[in-house]
């Protein structure tokens, strides 16, 4: 059951919101500010035939959604016409962390048969820890409730955008991304200290690390891949990378093919822009039956290398002809790359160009507004 949208000023389940929602089995929500275990609203009375529920289960979480359950006395349950759910954020059980005061965290539902589905983008956010508690409910004929106690408080965390959601995202991002462009080069800004920590203590190599969480707040990669953070997006009229710099004055290039070609499978994984009109695309770069290639078939959307709005390999046709590498013009790509590098494998060199600190995606947070990145479930 779905609730469709945010009643306000709602003072009864059974407003006048009511006659949109009659296929719905969550028909209307209210604030509720909960103190201990006895319910505070206006109109409700207590009735201790009621029982209260117990050994409560959630299950089948998405990014926006869950079941819920628990055990009720069948002496009872023909008496219970609606199911109050106090729905909180972890971080504080007790406060309404939304925009505006009056939006609610209590939902009101008829009683149906359980589990029952909670849904709503409105309310619930990917990977995010909430509380639960219920009450079970019996309208009276004057309009008032009589109400059980609170059950038991339970803690659960939901989950990561989806495959659906992901190929949401996709569908969003090719719209923007632009005629492609050719490029011969992956790229890695980063400052000295980086460098010399991957020559002097791990033999050569730059190592994959865990990705932060900028981006999406429901992408899956977020906290769980590790990866090495590549660029190739390249200036309009040289062809060449940018010589200004986010991350560093030193900048290790390697030629494409050593990271992208035919034994390379390519992923996308996020879209999202940090309140500027820069949009960013991660795709994932993963060697046939790694380790991160395993991770990535299980969790995001495969691209054919050859043929896609962001970043292609093909090969050229006659004699002599090698492969050819072309990247979307109208996005900015973030390439991660799955395995480690070693640095003899391309160059490392000081650029000439700007450090534009301003511009760094580390742990960035998406712009929740804007039209063009987002899609409807939780953000």
């Amino acid at each position: 059951m779905e609730v469709p949208s945010l009643a306000h000023n709602i003072t009864s389940p059974m407003s006048p919101c009511e006659g949109m929602l009659k296929n719905l089995s969550l028909d209307a929500i209210q604030l509720c500010e909960r103190e201990g275990n006895k319910s505070q609203d206006s109109g409700i009375v207590e009735m201790e035939e009621l029982p209260v529920p117990q050994n409560i289960k959630i299950s089948s979480i998405t990014c926006d959604s869950f079941k819920i359950c628990w055990d009720t006395e069948p002496r009872v349950k023909e008496r219970i016409t609606h199911y109050f759910i106090d729905l909180n954020k972890k971080e504080n059980k007790n406060s309404n962390k939304f925009k505006h005061k009056d939006v609610p965290t209590k939902l009101v539902a008829k009683a149906v048969p359980l589990p029952m589905t909670v849904r709503g983008h409105w309310f619930l956010s990917p990977r995010t820890e909430y509380t639960v508690a219920v009450q079970t409910a019996s309208k009276q004929s004057d309009g008032d409730y009589a109400v059980s106690e609170w059950s038991e408080i339970i803690e659960f965390c939901t989950a990561d955008y989806s495959s659906v959601h992901l190929t949401q995202l996709l569908e969003k991002a090719e719209v923007i991304a632009g005629r492609m462009l050719r490029f011969s080069v992956f790229y890695r800004n980063h400052n000295k200290e980086y460098f010399d920590q991957a020559r002097e203590h791990q033999n050569n190599r730059m190592l994959p690390s865990v990705k932060d969480n900028s981006g999406s707040h429901g992408s899956p990669i977020s906290g769980k891949l590790e990866g090495i953070f590549f660029s190739c997006n390249t200036e309009f009229n040289t062809g060449k990378p940018p010589q200004d710099s986010t991350y560093g004055r030193m900048r290790f290039q390697v030629q494409a093919e050593a990271l992208f070609n035919p034994n390379t499978n390519l992923y996308f994984a996020d879209f999202y822009c940090m309140y500027t009109a820069y949009h960013y695309v991660i795709l994932v770069l993963a060697p046939q039956g790694s380790p991160g290639d395993d991770f990535c078939k299980q969790r995001l959307s495969a691209l054919d290398i050859t043929n896609n709005r962001f970043l292609t390999c093909t090969r050229e046709e006659g004699e002599g002809a090698g492969l050819v590498f072309h990247h979307a013009q109208d996005v900015i790509l973030e390439v991660i790359y799955t395995e480690p590098l070693d640095l003899a494998q391309g160059t490392v060199a000081e650029i000439s160009g700007h450090q534009l600190n301003s511009l760094s995606t580390f742990n960035a947070k998406k712009d929740p507004s804007c039209k063009t990145c987002n899609i409807s479930v939780g953000r």
